[in-house]
């Protein structure tokens, strides 16, 4: 709307600087540069005498053109500070409202760098409402995060203020996906030197630095080339095997897909093994993995697997009914 207001105001200026060039040009005689420049002086109420006498006629141009100037230049004048003073004063609460949120904000992931791997991050969390908040250091992605929606925060990801600032010791889980390493490494020490519970998902861009990320506090270090490579490898050799995992871990549009539930110490199932869960019958579940809290894994668990408080069981299902299960654990 102040757009198409500013615009109005230039047109009308223009115009008035129109009418009155060629109203002195015809009226009084004047040359056409005199009576341009005439027009201009008269706009602007510079304050300079005029260029000839003007007639009876002349002056009830010269008033016109004063009064429109004034008047139609404090238009514009008007507008151009409303839209800076709103401009500006959006940013500023705009900010206060984004720091706020992340202020409160409990249970969520940071997101260290908002390049290509930080922002897949970014998709898929926010497609699956979990909460997060996003520490770029790089102000040109700002109007990309905005237009997303994104809680982010423009500081250095490796410094303790920018960790803290993004609510460290409220969060669930941190990402390290800067491009360098040494930052990420940086970023992991960090972290864990504020939160040594943390959890720490970190990306390495060269495979001979994992073993310095995970010294470094790293709980799970992930090479996104060497994922890459090994994936299409896979499509190479197993292509069905891929096209399943695809279906049961990221098209969301069939319904069906492969969760994670962790049995909490006063859930029903806790004692119990499988048969007597009664998971297939009443939730139609696959089980097909429980990791236990010892960190052992097992896979194809036989019906006679007993599970246990803070055992994490990976299943395969419906939306629906892995909803009505996660109810119960």
């Amino acid at each position: 709307m102040d757009y198409n207001r500013l615009r109005f105001a230039i047109f009308v200026i223009l115009g008035t600087i129109v009418f009155g060039t060629s109203s002195l040009y015809l009226v009084e005689g004047m040359p056409l540069f005199d009576a341009f420049y005439m027009t201009i002086i008269t706009i602007s109420t510079v304050g300079f005498s005029e260029i000839k006498p003007l007639s009876p006629l002349g002056r009830v141009i010269t008033i016109f053109i004063i009064v429109s100037g004034i008047t139609v230049g404090a238009y514009a004048i008007g507008t151009l500070l409303r839209m800076f003073i709103e401009g500006e004063l959006s940013k500023i609460f705009g900010r206060r409202k984004l720091e706020k949120n992340i202020s409160v904000m409990k249970g969520h992931f940071i997101i260290c760098g908002y390049g290509r791997i930080g922002s897949i991050i970014c998709r898929e969390l926010n497609e699956e409402n979990i909460p997060f908040i996003v520490i770029e250091e790089d102000t040109s992605k700002n109007s990309e995060l905005e237009e997303k929606n994104y809680l982010y925060i423009n500081m250095d990801a490796t410094s303790e203020e920018a960790l803290s600032k993004a609510g460290i010791m409220n969060a669930r889980g941190i990402v390290t996906a800067v491009r360098s390493d040494a930052n990420n490494v940086f970023i992991t020490l960090t972290a864990k030197g504020l939160q040594p519970d943390i959890f720490v998902l970190s990306r390495a861009s060269d495979v001979k630095n994992e073993a310095k990320l995970i010294k470094a506090g790293a709980s799970r270090v992930v090479s996104p080339y060497l994922l890459g490579g090994r994936r299409m490898a896979e499509v190479l050799k197993r292509p069905t095997v891929v096209d399943f995992i695809d279906v049961a871990t990221s098209n969301r549009h069939l319904g069906l897909l492969m969760e994670e539930a962790c049995v909490s110490e006063n859930s029903f199932l806790a004692g119990k093994n499988l048969v007597d869960s009664k998971l297939r019958q009443n939730y139609g579940v696959i089980i097909v993995a429980i990791k236990k809290s010892s960190d052992r894994m097992v896979f194809n668990p036989t019906p006679s697997e007993t599970l246990e408080a803070g055992d994490v069981i990976v299943v395969i299902g419906r939306r629906e009914d892995l909803k009505r299960m996660s109810d119960i654990m």
